[in-house]
């Protein structure tokens, strides 16, 4: 199953993002991403990720967003984790 966590930072905490960014990216390594990004305010600095993950439930979905370094760090304000289903584009359903 795919799910998608969206994840919103704490206000004034890029310094934060910046920091953990490595750690952040090795973990991408250890999990089933299908695509991931950050979200960006107005002048172009990330504010938030958008991470589309593989897992067997919502549970064990929960349990790897709670892993990411960033949330590790305190850096989202909020996470929402949604079951969601690949339709337009999928290159595994070609």
């Amino acid at each position: 199953m795919l799910f998608v966590l969206i994840c919103t930072d704490k206000p004034d905490s890029l310094a934060l993002r910046l920091a953990t960014r490595p750690a952040h990216l090795a973990w991408l390594e250890t999990v089933v991403v299908k695509g991931a990004g950050p979200f960006l305010d107005d002048a172009g600095n990330p504010n938030g990720s958008l991470v589309i993950i593989e897992a067997k439930d919502k549970a064990e979905a929960e349990a790897i967003a709670a892993r990411d370094p960033y949330a590790l760090a305190g850096l989202f304000a909020s996470v929402e984790v949604r079951p969601w289903k690949w339709l337009i584009k999928n290159p595994e359903t070609k």
